[in-house]
C-alpha cells in the first residue's frame, strides 16, 4: 500500500483515508463509509481490500470514517454518489443506510449488518433485487447458544446487564433475541442505556450490584468504549460475554463468533464478482456467517473471577479459539 493521505474536515469530524498514490494505475476506485473505528468493523474493511490484493487486482480505496456522528453519514454518502468510485461499501447499518438512500447508480455493498431486511437495505435475502447485496454478521441462533451457555454453566446468575445504543438497530435486533432466550430460563436482561461512547463507562457502573454478568451485542457505540466495561467487569467480578470474537480478544470472555476479516473477505470477493466478473449485485444472495465457534478468553476469565471447568472448554470446536 502506498502512503496514507488523511484528510481532516472541521466541520464534519470525519476522516478521509485514500489509499493508492494518484499516479499510480488502478483497475476500480471502491469507496468505503464505516461508523465508527473498532477492531471488528476495521477488521472487515481490512478483509475487504485483502480479497482484491489477493485476486491480484488493483484498487483505490477512498476511505470514510463518520466518529459516529450521525451529521457525517448523509453527507458522505452524497459524496460518494457524486464520485467517480466504481463501487460502494458501507460497513455496518447506519452508513449502508445512508448509501443505499444516495446511490442509485452503482453498486452498493454492505458489511457487518445484523438485519439487512429489517433495516431496509434490502427487500429479502435471496436475489435481493436492485443494485444493492452485502453479508450480514447475525446467526440468532449464536446468540441463544450462548445465552443457554450462561444459564447452563453459571447457574448463579440471575440477571444480565447489557450497555446499549438503542438507536442502534442492530443492538436492539440482538439484545432482544438474547432477552427472549434469558428469559426462558428464569434471568432477567437488564439494559443501561448510552447515547454516545463517553456515555460507556457511567452505564457500565451502574450495572454493578443490579446484575450477576454483562453481554453487549453488536453494538458500536459500547464496543467504541470497550476497555470501560473491561474495566468494571474485571474490578467487580462480573462475567463479560460478547457478540463478536474480536471484543473477547480485547477482553471479554466469551462469545459464538467469526472473524470480522474472513467476513470482510468474504464481501471483497463479492465485490470482484461485481466488478471484475460483471455479476448484477441485485442476483446475489445476501451471505450469513459460517464459520462460527465457541470463544474463550482465559485470561479475561482470571480478571473476572471466572473458574473455567472442562466443560466449557468442551464447547469449542477449534481449540485455537481458546484465548491464552
Amino acid at each position: 500500500m502506498k502512503k496514507k493521505v488523511i484528510i481532516g474536515l472541521a466541520l464534519t469530524a470525519m476522516m478521509t483515508v485514500t489509499a493508492a498514490c494518484s499516479e499510480e494505475k488502478v483497475d476500480y476506485t471502491v469507496a468505503i463509509s464505516q461508523v465508527v473505528e473498532h477492531p471488528s468493523l476495521d477488521a472487515t474493511r481490512e478483509g475487504f481490500l485483502k480479497a482484491f490484493e489477493d485476486a491480484g487486482i488493483k484498487v483505490k480505496a477512498d476511505y470514510n470514517n463518520a466518529q459516529g456522528d450521525p451529521n457525517n453519514y448523509k453527507s458522505i454518502a452524497e459524496t460518494i454518489a457524486s464520485s467517480k468510485a466504481d463501487l460502494a461499501l458501507g460497513i455496518a447499518t447506519p452508513t449502508s443506510q445512508a448509501l443505499v438512500e444516495a446511490i442509485t447508480d452503482k453498486p452498493v455493498l454492505f458489511a457487518a449488518i445484523t438485519d439487512p431486511v429489517d433495516a431496509g437495505l434490502v427487500p429479502k435475502l435471496q436475489a435481493p433485487g436492485g443494485n444493492v447485496t452485502g453479508a450480514s454478521d447475525l446467526d440468532p441462533q449464536s446468540i441463544t447458544d450462548l445465552m443457554e451457555f450462561i444459564a447452563k454453566e453459571f447457574p448463579n446468575v440471575k440477571k444480565v446487564g447489557t450497555v446499549i445504543n438503542e438507536s442502534e438497530d442492530n443492538s436492539v435486533i440482538m439484545s432482544g433475541i438474547a432477552a427472549e432466550a434469558l428469559a426462558k430460563h428464569g434471568i432477567e436482561y437488564v439494559k443501561a442505556a448510552v447515547a454516545n461512547s463517553s456515555d460507556v463507562q457511567q452505564a457500565a457502573q451502574s450495572l454493578v450490584g443490579r446484575v450477576d454478568a454483562i453481554y453487549i451485542a453488536l453494538d458500536n457505540t459500547a464496543v467504541e468504549g470497550l476497555d470501560a466495561i473491561i474495566d468494571v467487569a474485571e474490578e467487580n467480578d462480573i462475567p463479560f460475554f460478547s457478540a463478536d470474537r474480536d471484543t473477547v480478544v480485547r477482553g471479554a470472555f466469551a462469545t459464538i463468533g467469526f472473524q470480522y476479516f474472513d467476513h470482510g473477505y468474504e464481501v471483497g470477493q463479492m465485490a470482484i464478482e461485481i466488478l471484475k466478473d460483471g455479476k448484477n449485485p441485485g442476483e446475489m444472495d445476501v451471505k450469513t456467517p459460517q464459520k462460527l465457534d465457541f470463544v474463550l478468553n482465559l485470561k479475561a476469565a482470571k480478571e473476572q473471577g471466572i473458574e473455567v471447568t472442562d466443560a466449557m472448554k468442551a464447547y469449542v470446536k477449534d481449540k485455537a479459539n481458546i484465548l491464552e
